[in-house]
């Protein structure tokens, strides 16, 4: 029976050194005051040359990221493969806004899918918009507002980008994932998906799109999509998470006078995220999805909802995801029980992944339990390993 308490599964692949490192850093980071400081630090550090990249290899990138290169995550791919974990390769590259980056992050997501069409290991390929133009074009066209020559331009250049990868994924028959990000780019993010898979979903489904549940729009969204689906007949791909630009978005939103695009409380959330699971099960021949949670209630639930339905646990429509360094015991026990599990593998070069790190650390202090729940599981591992010897 499926449980995520058996810690001797959930981290079998860790050595007792590992698992001490991991136990720091999760003491380290269950701190707001410590992330807070170490945010302001880190970019000081950088600024004035400091040598911090050393300390920031050998700790918190050590635990949440592959490596610098595709090739460095050669260890990691293998290690979770060995466990029946697929990889999706992340270039975790951000915040950058100069046509050389974009067309750079481009070409890096390329190598990401040409590595797949090679390696079965490698589950799925993702990449954030964001990462291929400029947040301002990106929210000009969710506004609908009028652009120049110049940014019309820019936004074809956008949509180039996001076809040619989208169409290298088909060309291989492999699945990518187009990101979710905040809500005043997000019509954009959703009008580009949406093209992808009218293009690219008429067969299988290659392209998804995410839902951040943590909105009170998206369980509605999920279902006007799924009925354009079914009228226009393409394969619906949804990765399903709760969010992770709570305070941005609330800030943000208060600011400028608008409605907050967030629910109203963590139970709405859990409420829409848990619906939003259901229904895409119920409508499983048309709809792929990824869970991508480290909540461990709404993991059990598609866990037992595909038991019950005597739908198979290695159905090529479902899959669960974590992130590297998060949720072992969510990820090894499911794998372990024979369902379709993956984990993001961030990589690029330690100064650049660092905005990727501090959402990391900000992501364990604001989710209620998080941080507290890695400690105790790594404490009753260690324990049990000790009373072993």
């Amino acid at each position: 029976m499926l449980s995520f308490d058996n810690t001797q599964i959930a981290f079998e692949s860790k050595s007792n050194k590992e698992l001490k490192r991991a136990h720091f850093l999760f003491n380290v980071i269950g701190r707001r005051w410590v992330v807070s400081f170490g945010k302001g630090f880190t970019k000081f550090a950088f600024s004035i040359g400091l040598p911090i990249k050393p300390i920031i290899r050998a700790t918190i990138f050590k635990q949440f990221v592959g490596g610098e290169s595709i090739d460095d995550c050669e260890k990691t791919v293998g290690t979770l493969y060995a466990y029946k974990i697929g990889t999706i390769l992340d270039y975790s590259v951000e915040g950058k806004e100069e046509e050389e980056s974009f067309s750079a992050a481009e070409q890096e997501i390329l190598k990401t899918i040409a590595k797949a069409k090679t390696d079965d290991r490698i589950s799925f390929s993702v990449f954030k918009i964001s990462g291929l133009g400029r947040h301002h074009i990106l929210e000009k066209r969710s506004k609908m507002a009028e652009m120049d020559s110049n940014e019309k331009q820019e936004w074809e250049k956008v949509k180039l980008r996001v076809e040619n990868i989208c169409k290298a994924s088909h060309a291989i028959g492999r699945p990518i994932f187009v990101d979710a990000e905040e809500s005043w780019i997000q019509p954009a993010i959703d009008e580009l998906a949406l093209d992808m898979m009218r293009k690219f979903n008429s067969e299988k489904c290659i392209i998804y799109n995410t839902a951040q549940l943590y909105r009170h729009d998206r369980l509605q969204y999920i279902r006007d999509l799924y009925a354009l689906s079914e009228k226009e007949n393409f394969y619906l791909g949804l990765k399903l998470v709760r969010g992770a630009y709570m305070e941005k978005e609330r800030k943000r939103a208060s600011e400028m006078g608008y409605e907050d695009p967030i629910q109203p409380n963590k139970e709405a959330s859990d409420h829409d995220f848990d619906a939003a699971m259901l229904f895409c099960v119920e409508h499983i021949n048309r709809i792929a999805i990824c869970l991508g949670t480290h909540n461990e209630v709404s993991s059990l639930k598609l866990a037992n909802e595909l038991r019950t339905r005597k739908i198979p646990f290695d159905h090529p429509h479902i899959y669960f995801a974590q992130l590297l360094g998060m949720s072992d015991h969510i990820s090894y026990n499911l794998s372990k029980e024979g369902y379709h599990v993956a984990k993001y593998v961030p990589y690029g070069p330690v100064k650049e992944v660092v905005p990727y790190l501090i959402r990391r650390a900000e992501e364990n202090t604001s989710v209620k339990g998080q941080t507290g729940r890695e400690l105790s599981l790594i404490k009753k591992e260690l324990k049990r390993r000790r009373g072993k010897k």
